[in-house]
């Protein structure tokens, strides 16, 4: 027996009529029908159970209690007369005997309906989100996220992986994102820094002898919030092994989440394995995305050659993509609605013409094109009621808008996205380099640490001006779901000499490779082993099972887009005593 209570509110059955019971938890709701007639709904985490009270006396004590209440009632179970079959517990009802309040509510008016938490305005659902998290539709994700937690560390243990928890008081270090910073009291003018990754904790672990490493590992990144990414802090399943090659690591997880996606998912379909590993250039190409959706049959093509010199100003001296549409029916005000829409999420203008039934070319930029519609119709193997979307501009542009182009239309045309499975796939060889935006100069693409393709002697082939160094591709792969970038990972470059050469191109020499990461440089001279690792986002592996379109729907305790905390109030001022404590004098922005 459990302390006020002998069984949950979604455990009763008809085999359990006659027993003598004491159920507790919040009271959702009453009905009153008459002054000796009420319906009582009383809900616990496992589910809900009516309670009749029938006798003036028992009606006019639940009247008297507020929605939310905790509860504990003792009684009788019996059959229902009116089953309800969509409830576990819905062939039976309670006659209470004794009602005892044990945590009032103390508010008449709720925030919102409880079962109804999910249409409420996000920032109500936040700042009461204890409430929230009591909706059993909103409760059904963390459970979820528990699960799948669960069957990951099994799933890596049996796999021969050690869990091992890392630093998360550590030194600031430059990673991509923005460190959050934490003071040290006993240090003035000094900070640790939370991590933004465990990486080089976890190839320290490498270097130490330690064959296999995993964590569901916290970690903090001080960046703004998107749909599929929480501000502040994050969990990932982070792994690396020794000893490893990138298919080693592919095995890994392609071994450990296609049983978990089929088991726990929205969809009971996930890829097998081998998963489909995509070039980066493929990816750009083809999918106009290094995160193609495969659940989409529409692809991208280059119509440079046929439509560049058509006479359409936008086109002139750009790169051309297209995107062929087949079976098309939609009105145009399905396609200005759309192609709008394209527009805001890619910052290009995509443009448009399609096929009519009889095979001429019509609407959007139709007069420029009808004049090669053979050329372009060979081109594109267009057929009557084809629908094609265009992008201009420079080729990553042009990509960029092509790739919105196929997700968009994918989703929204019927029978070209067979959206109930989890498609998985690796997107392999990322460029090692890039011309910065801002620099104009030659910077790290990625990851630093990734081993280049090739090794010393690409670099040193670099360094002679015998090859371009934006030709040189990385040991570097991400795993991609759904259209979802699920983790980014590498072959580690274990080997000072190669980090001291692959740092070198982009103008940092070995004291900065020493001031910037001295443990892990001064590890790598006592003889590191080679080794690869990755790290999925938990959230967002969650997120796509549980078929959410929001990370903060499988998160606990989420942040607001703006990083806030509205329940706890976070983040908050201190007193002038702790900054004093930490040596720390707060300088006002000006307004």
């Amino acid at each position: 027996m459990m302390q006020n209570r002998t069984h949950t509110c979604g455990e009763l059955r008809l085999s359990d009529a006659g027993k003598h019971v004491q159920l507790s938890g919040w009271m959702e709701n009453v009905r009153v029908v008459s002054a000796s007639l009420a319906f009582v709904v009383l809900r616990d985490f496992y589910g809900t159970t009516q309670i009749v009270a029938d006798t003036e006396e028992m009606v006019a004590k639940f009247k008297a209690i507020t929605k939310e209440s905790t509860i504990a009632v003792t009684g009788t179970v019996r059959e229902r007369d009116s089953k309800n079959p969509k409830l576990p517990t819905g062939d039976i009802e309670v006659v209470p005997e004794t009602v005892e309040i044990l945590g009032r509510c103390q508010h008449n008016e709720l925030p919102f309906q409880i079962n109804r938490s999910r249409e409420a305005d996000e920032a109500q659902r936040l700042k009461y989100r204890y409430l929230d998290l009591r909706n059993p539709a909103v409760k059904k994700n963390i459970i979820l996220r528990c699960n799948v937690v669960s069957a990951l560390r099994q799933a890596m243990t049996e796999h021969g992986f050690l869990e091992i928890t890392t630093p998360i008081l550590t030194a600031s270090s430059p990673e991509g994102a923005r460190d959050y910073l934490v003071p040290a009291r006993n240090h003035p003018g000094k900070f640790y820094a939370l991590p933004q990754a465990p990486q080089q904790f976890k190839q320290l672990l490498m270097t130490s002898g330690f064959d296999r490493y995993f964590q569901i590992a916290p970690c903090f990144r001080d960046e703004d919030a998107r749909a599929d990414r929480s501000p502040g802090e994050f969990y990932q399943l982070d792994m690396e092994m020794a000893f490893a090659t990138q298919e080693d690591v592919f095995a890994v997880l392609e071994d450990v989440l296609p049983p978990i996606f089929a088991k726990y998912g929205t969809y009971d379909r996930a890829s097998e394995a081998p998963f489909q590993r995509i070039p980066y250039t493929v990816a750009m190409e083809k999918y106009g995305s290094d995160k193609p959706d495969l659940r989409i049959d529409l692809t991208v093509q280059d119509v440079t050659e046929v439509l560049g010199g058509c006479g359409f100003g936008p086109f002139e001296g750009n790169v051309v993509k297209a995107v062929v549409v087949s079976d098309f029916h939609e009105t145009r005000k399905f396609i200005d609605k759309t192609l709008a829409d394209v527009e805001v999420v890619s910052g290009g203008k995509p443009y448009w013409f399609r096929l009519d039934e009889k095979g001429e070319i019509v609407g959007g930029i139709a007069k420029f094109v009808s004049p090669i519609k053979d050329a372009v119709v060979s081109a594109l193997g267009l057929k009557p009621n084809d629908f094609v979307a265009l992008s201009a501009g420079k080729l990553p542009a042009a990509q960029k808008t092509a790739g919105v182009l196929v997700k968009t239309l994918g989703a929204a045309v019927p029978g070209h996205m067979d959206k109930e499975q989890y498609a998985f796939c690796w997107i392999v060889d990322f460029p090692m380099y890039e011309i910065g935006d801002e620099s104009g100069e030659l910077e790290f693409c990625h990851n630093p640490f990734s081993m280049p393709a090739g090794g010393l002697d690409v670099l040193l082939k670099a360094e002679r001006g015998e090859i371009d160094p934006l030709t040189i591709t990385a040991d570097q792969y991400d795993l991609v779901c759904n259209g979802v970038e699920l983790s980014s990972g590498a072959v580690r470059n274990h080997d000072p000499e190669i980090m001291i050469k692959a740092f070198e191109l982009v103008r940092l020499g070995e004291d900065d490779v020493k001031a910037k990461f001295p443990a892990m440089y001064n590890a790598f001279t006592y003889g590191a082993p080679p080794h690869a690792g990755i790290a999925p986002g938990v959230d967002r592996m969650v997120m796509l099972l549980a078929g959410e379109d929001s990370i903060r729907e499988i998160i606990p305790f989420p942040m607001n887009k703006n990083a806030q905390d509205v329940m706890m109030g976070a983040p908050s001022e201190v007193t002038q005593k702790q900054l004093d404590e930490l040596h720390i004098a707060l300088v006002k922005p000006e307004e």
